[in-house]
């Protein structure tokens, strides 16, 4: 079955006429689709040249999605927040056990909502884009630093979402991760992220809404303790319009992983009458033999995964993630792309 998209993140959000000349380097490489990894710093300070960025990209026929990266450190990636420069302390997430406030913004609470529904009511409304992708959300675990992986404590537990909690069930919530617990904080997560995805709709109802999750049955991520992880109920949402799942980070993963992952990704996905997304590491911890990259990307082919995008642009050449080859990994993944659409 052919791919019908390929696409890779971008991240160097400045000029428009800049950006055209890295678009054109991705149509090079096979590239169909773009996504702008948009940070709280450039939805504020590059807010004027975001709708000419996207035009430039559309010009050139490629698809953009529009990726609210790292945004309240709710969503995944690097960059700092403003809002948690600026926030009370009860907009936090707080551990369960420790009543510790992190550097990460709650799903639950009523600033954040606004704050973030408000962002994708101005991109909405501003740029032509092709739609909206959820970046991995999920509840920081309580380590230092700020991480992925487990803990016997846990988050969110701050005043907000234990009053919520409270007039939802009728009693206190519990500081162990309950079955009641674990529903209630997937919930406060989606509600977050479907009524994003109706205000954009409701402002264009051609909108896409891609809902990519990380994979929470792999070494590196801890199972289901970040709080939106449960793929059957992500993918039944009408809310979300295409079912992603998010990288492995390690490029020397077993190829039957990736194959794993991609066979339970495109299942759901099709029983949901939805497409499906697998991304592809292309960064930081790279294949040893680089051409593995080569056979992953036609292993979501074989199993039939509609978009595959890959993280990042350049192989990340440049930045504190760089692929240790991003020359050669940036080509290779190229060629990739091309071996696979339409085949």
């Amino acid at each position: 079955m052919a791919v019908k998209e390929t696409g890779v993140s971008y991240y160097g959000i400045s000029y428009p006429e800049h950006a055209r000349k890295d678009f054109e380097e991705m149509k090079a490489h096979n590239c169909t689709a773009v996504l702008l990894a948009l940070t709280e710093f450039d939805l504020f300070f590059w807010k004027p040249n975001i709708p000419g960025i996207v035009d430039e990209a559309k010009k050139l026929g490629l698809k953009v999605y529009l990726n609210t990266w790292g945004v309240g450190k709710f969503f995944g990636g690097e960059p700092p927040s403003l809002f948690l420069q600026e926030c009370h302390i009860n907009d936090r997430q707080w551990t369960a056990l420790t009543n510790e406030p992190l550097a990460a913004a709650s799903p639950s609470s009523p600033a954040f909502r606004e704050y973030f529904w408000g962002l994708i009511d101005e991109l909405a409304r501003t740029c032509d884009a092709d739609g909206f992708f959820w970046d991995e959300p999920h509840y920081a675990m309580p380590v230092y630093p700020v991480s992925y992986q487990s803990t016997a404590d846990f988050t969110c537990r701050n005043p907000i979402t234990q009053q919520i909690f409270l007039d939802k069930y009728g009693y206190e919530m519990p500081k162990t991760l309950t079955k009641t617990v674990l529903k209630f904080r997937f919930d406060q997560a989606n509600e977050i992220l479907s009524e994003a995805s109706r205000i954009a709709k409701s402002i264009n109802p051609d909108l896409s809404v891609t809902q990519c999750s990380l994979p929470a049955d792999n070494h590196f991520y801890s199972s289901y303790a970040r709080g939106f992880d449960q793929w059957e109920r992500i993918a039944f949402n009408p809310d979300y319009d295409v079912f992603s799942t998010s990288i492995l980070v390690d490029g020397n993963d077993p190829l039957i992983a990736h194959r794993n992952l991609a066979k339970k990704t495109v299942s759901l996905a099709r029983q949901n009458n939805k497409p499906s997304q697998r991304w592809i590491q292309s960064f930081f911890r790279s294949p040893e033999h680089l051409n593995t990259i080569k056979d992953i990307v036609h292993i979501y082919r074989e199993e039939g995964v509609d978009s595959i995008f890959s993280w990042t642009y350049r192989a990340g050449k440049g930045t504190i993630l760089a692929a240790p080859q991003a020359d050669k990994v940036w080509e290779i993944l190229g060629e990739a792309f091309g071996e696979v659409l339409g085949a």
